[in-house]
């Protein structure tokens, strides 16, 4: 099986959980919960290396990664679908899937909104005005509701890269130093 072929897997699988999970929470009316409960569990997944290990690592059991998944969604207070449908990935040896079931309940909440979320990686830490204006640009210019996404990364040297959907506006030091440089090569 091929890098791809296991990926496709993946978020095929990821895939099918999310959109039970989401179709179960909209008919009860719980998005805005689901919605803060996968933000949740993405910063878990973010914050702790020993979840990412647990869910990852064939050495867990199924009554280990069981156990855990249950004490976490107990202590987070995850919805009982949200809970419930994680207990059943640790039994079918599933919860390596955990970073896409995350994904795609973003996406098919965002969806449901009428949203889109825009990558932003900037050399620095963008202000509070600052974002509030991005997010006011790329709302005219999308016509949706956007919600950011920000990282820093100082490589940028100045800038930001901002990925709207299949758009990608780089406007960083970085690559207008490497076209200046590509264009001297070409000259000289």
């Amino acid at each position: 099986m091929t890098v791809a072929n296991s990926v496709s897997m993946s978020q095929s699988i990821a895939g099918r959980y999310a959109q039970a999970v989401f179709d179960i929470v909209k008919d009860e009316g719980g998005l805005d919960d689901l919605a803060r409960q996968t933000d949740e569990l993405q910063n878990a997944l973010d914050e702790s290396a020993d979840l990412r290990d647990l869910i990852a690592s064939p050495l867990y059991s199924r009554q280990q990664q069981g156990g855990a998944i249950g004490a976490l969604a107990a202590k987070m207070e995850l919805s009982a679908v949200l809970s419930n449908t994680l207990q059943l990935m640790a039994r079918n040896r599933r919860l390596f899937v955990l970073p896409q079931l995350i994904g795609r309940l973003r996406d098919l909440i965002a969806e449901e909104r009428g949203e889109v979320t825009a990558d932003v990686t900037s050399a620095v830490a963008l202000s509070d005005e600052q974002q509030q204006r991005l997010t006011r640009t790329l709302a005219d210019k999308s016509g949706k509701k956007v919600k950011l996404n920000t990282r820093v990364d100082e490589g940028l040297i100045g800038g930001m890269i901002v990925k709207l959907g299949s758009q990608m506006i780089d406007s960083s030091i970085r690559s207008k130093l490497a076209s200046l440089q590509n264009a001297m090569k070409e000259v000289g």
